[in-house]
Formats: C-alpha cells, structure tokens, sequence
C-alpha cells in the first residue's frame, strides 16, 4: 500500500510543478463584496476580457495567464492579508487595488516583496508620492481632479459659500482638501465635516449644512453614500448643487438618489470613451460578455494589457527588472497612450465634468 500512495503522491508534486511553469500567475484585488460590490466586479470584468484575449494568442511566451482574485471588502486591514496572501502564492504583479484606503495600505506589502502593482482606480496622491518604485497608477490624481472641481465651481457655477462633507476615508477626505485647497479663500467655506462610511441617515448633519445656506455642496466620498446625500437633501428641501468625484460615477448613484434627486448632479471623471475609435473593440466585447461597463472596466482593461505587454517583453518577469521595463516603455491602450513619470504616475490623465441629465452621466465641461 505504501509503495502505491507514494507514487501517487509523486505525481501530484509533478502535477503541481508542471502547472506552475505553464502559467504566469497575477493577482487581482478589489472588494466583490460590500456595498461597492459591482464596481469591484466591473473592475474584474475588464481584466478577464484582457486575460482571454491573451490566452487565446498563446499567453506570455507560451505561457497562460492565471489570475488570482481576492475580495479586499474595502477594508484596509483585509487589503493587507490580501495583499500577503497574494505575494505568498507567487503572483508576479498585482492589478488593484481599488480604493485608495486599500491601496495605500496593500502598497506597504508589495512594495517590501518587490511585486509591482499597476493600480488603475486609485486616485489620492500619497500613492505615488511614497517614492515606491515598483507602484504604478493609470488613473488620474486627486489634486487634479479637486483643481478641476473647484475651477468649475467657481467659473461655471459662480459659488461665492461651499459647503464640504467627506467620509473620512483616504480616498474621500483627500479629495476634499484638494478641494479645499483649491476654491479657498476665493469662494467662503460655510461648512466642513465628515460623515461614517457606512451610515444610513444624513439628515441631522445635511439640516446643519441648510442652515450655512451654501450655494454648492461638495461632497468626497463614494456612491453608496453620496447617493443618500443627496436624495435626503432633496426631501429636506435643500437647492444647493451637489458636486463630487470619480467615485459617484456609476449608475448604482442615480439608482440610490432617485432620477428626481440626482438630475443636476454634477461629477469629476476623466473624457468620454464611448466615441473613442480606439475603444470599440474593447465596449463591444464587454457589452456581448457583461452588459454595460462600469466606469473603470475599461482602465482594469488596460492596465492588465500594461502589464502583460510588459511580461512579454522583459528580460526578467519579476520585481526591479520588470518595473524598470513598465517605466521605459510606452503603451498603447484602449483609452490613450500610457508613459510614465519617475513616481509611477501617467504622463497625461485629464478631468472633466460630468453632469446627470434625465438620469445618465453626460460629459458637460471641459476645463
């Protein structure tokens, strides 16, 4: 008996061994479950439609492309034994995370175990500003995108008192004081606070914010929240303009608030994509596999792309060799040309403003 179960045994370290050189492993973090759930799954869509497009040409020098999906719940504390276990089953690179929170805390992991991490969702500075060398952003930065915010505040929507309210979270009071930063001491900031991630009923501190009668209230937070924001505005009678980020950029916000309550929303997003030539191909591929995108399927998309191009052309698959190839190389994607900066960041990611018009996002201004 003993002879049998040892042969067997042989065989399933063989098994495993084989497995592991015919395929490239990566990992993927993003939280697929909680309340940003389907931003989190919109995101893993993007990379899937990379990872078979790939898989179906013969992968990486020969070699599949296996994806290692971990859930970080939008908690920091679970980003971080994401990010362990990942660098513990031997990915080469990490796509994500996706909030800030997450990343900056995963960020700490990777870059000790020197496994590049191409994050395509997380807006706040402090990502790339560490000096961290195997780090690496698609996506636009949030002192841009407060700039931007603000500018149109005050040029388009002549605000002269603000209100600001945050989540308190890396992502939504960075995004704030970047606001912050940029509309005082020209517009009166009649309010500033912070809400619980999380939280149900606004309405004692939205009565607080009536009472400063502000013209605009700027809001740094995520759909769930902002959703309710201002749809309990709205029922208490509040008519100032509500103005946020990125992060409310997806339907799941008009849904929350009601059509009635978010018409006349107004967000921070980068350019329209959907008449973009050079991503047709990846939206109709989507459509027929997922249904609509959300609004970052299309940047996991090409940062999976990045990343695989990178793979194939490096001498070295791993750490310094593999981030030094990502940091010298131009990539053409589905949105733009993709260069990086020393930090990590992209050369050329621009913001505009968005506005919700009988229930869908439209492009409205461009600064």
């Amino acid at each position: 008996m003993r002879r049998p179960l040892f042969v067997l045994f042989l065989l399933i370290i063989i098994a495993a061994c084989t497995k592991s050189e015919d395929t490239i492993k990566i990992g993927v973090a993003a939280p697929f479950t909680g309340s940003i759930a389907k931003m989190g799954s919109d995101f893993k869509n993007g990379i899937v439609i990379a990872i078979e497009e790939w898989n179906s040409k013969g992968g990486i020098g020969g070699k599949k492309i296996e994806a290692l999906f971990e859930d970080d719940a939008n908690d920091p504390k679970q980003a971080v034994s994401v990010a362990n276990k990942l660098v513990n089953s031997g990915v080469v690179a990490v796509i994500g995370h996706f909030t800030s929170s997450c990343s900056m805390a995963a960020s700490e992991v990777y870059h000790r175990a020197e496994v590049v991490m191409i994050n395509a969702s997380s807006t706040n500075p402090q990502l790339t500003q560490r000096g961290y060398k195997n780090i690496f952003r698609i996506c636009g930065r949030d002192d841009l995108q407060g700039r931007v915010a603000a500018e149109f505040a005050l040029k388009e929507l002549k605000a002269k008192r603000v209100a600001i309210l945050h989540d308190k979270t890396t992502y939504g009071q960075g995004l704030a004081e970047e606001f912050k930063k940029n509309i005082h001491p020209t517009a009166q900031i009649v309010y500033y606070g912070g809400i619980t991630l999380g939280e149900k009923d606004f309405k004692p501190v939205l009565t607080t914010i009536k009472q400063h009668n502000p013209e605009v209230l700027y809001f740094g937070g995520l759909y769930p929240e902002g959703g309710l924001i201002i749809k309990q505005s709205r029922e208490l009678g509040a008519d100032y303009v509500f103005l946020s980020g990125d992060a409310l950029s997806d339907v799941k916000f008009v849904e929350i608030a009601g059509q009635k309550a978010s018409e006349g929303t107004f967000i921070t997003f980068n350019p329209d994509t959907q008449s973009s030539p050079s991503a047709k191909g990846f939206l109709e591929n989507y459509r027929k596999s997922f249904g609509e995108p959300g609004p970052y399927s299309i940047y996991a998309y090409d940062a999976a792309n990045i990343l695989f191009k990178a793979l194939s052309e490096a001498k070295d698959i791993r750490g310094a060799a593999l981030a030094d190839k990502i940091r010298a190389t131009e990539f053409k994607g589905s949105l733009s040309s993709y260069r990086f900066d020393e930090k990590g960041d992209v050369i050329h990611m621009p913001y505009v403003i968005w506005k919700v018009t009988g229930g869908i996002f439209k492009e409205h201004w461009r600064p």
